[in-house]
């Protein structure tokens, strides 16, 4: 299962570099056409006020890539990253993409993983590669 994933500070790039898994890297200057399955792997950079959260213009490429000639049709699930410091927009931007195309929020980790999370993420490629069936982990 190859992992797409968009990194601001490093952190998401070294969290995959981890993994035993395919990859390629979402960025602003490119368009890049998913024609196999995939798992989106993103960050949160978002704003929150008393009447709206969204994320920010950085996280445009992700959104351009998921829509860049329907890539999200082949998106089995997302992985959000973030800090929990940001309580109420912790992996927002994961939450807000998976509320758009309805794909399935799977699992989600702080900072650049454990290495708990990376044998997480492993284990669920490879489940999804033998088909198995994925549900919402968190829907906004």
């Amino acid at each position: 299962m190859k992992l797409a994933y968009f990194s601001v500070t490093g952190q998401t790039r070294r969290f995959v570099s981890k993994t035993n898994l395919p990859n390629v890297e979402i960025s602003p200057d490119d368009d890049i056409e998913m024609n196999e399955p995939f798992l989106l792997i993103t960050p949160s950079y978002a704003e929150e006020s008393p009447t709206v959260s969204k994320s920010i213009d950085v996280m445009d490429p992700v959104f351009d890539f998921m829509a860049y000639n329907d890539n999200y049709k082949h998106c089995l699930g997302i992985i959000g990253t973030g800090n929990r410091n940001f309580a109420g927009i912790y992996i927002f931007t994961a939450k807000e993409i998976s509320a758009k195309y309805q794909i399935p929020l799977l699992y989600d980790f702080e900072f650049n993983g454990t290495p708990a999370d990376v044998a997480a993420v492993e284990k669920l490629a490879t489940q999804l590669d033998k088909g198995a069936k994925v549900t919402f982990k968190n829907p906004l």
